[in-house]
């Protein structure tokens, strides 16, 4: 349980420091094309998606292959929903890349 509260209290550490890059001023110091800054969080957004879409799709293909080996006779219906899931799942993951593209110049 107290992995959970680590990992909530990081999230929100993460996205009170994160807070000030929103409040930049528009302007001349905003004009700045090209920043370094940018690419790195293109570059670690799409990293994040693609590492926990991975993860995601392989505990969805682990539970699907278990769900079959212990009822062959539902393959079907398991076969359907695992698919759709893992066009869902993989879904999060382009959303990603194309706002990684968004924050690129």
């Amino acid at each position: 349980m107290s992995r959970r509260y680590g990992i909530v209290i990081l999230a929100l550490i993460v996205i009170a420091v994160a807070a000030p890059a929103m409040a930049q001023e528009h302007g001349a110091a905003a004009a700045v094309a090209g920043s370094p800054w940018q690419y790195a969080a293109a570059a670690f957004a799409i990293g994040i998606a693609a590492a926990f879409g991975a993860l995601g799709q392989g505990k969805g293909l682990a539970a699907a292959c278990d769900a079959i080996g212990r009822n062959p006779g539902a393959m079907g219906p398991i076969r359907i929903t695992m698919i759709i899931g893992l066009a869902l799942i993989e879904s999060l993951v382009i959303y990603a890349l194309i706002i990684a593209f968004m924050l690129l110049p």
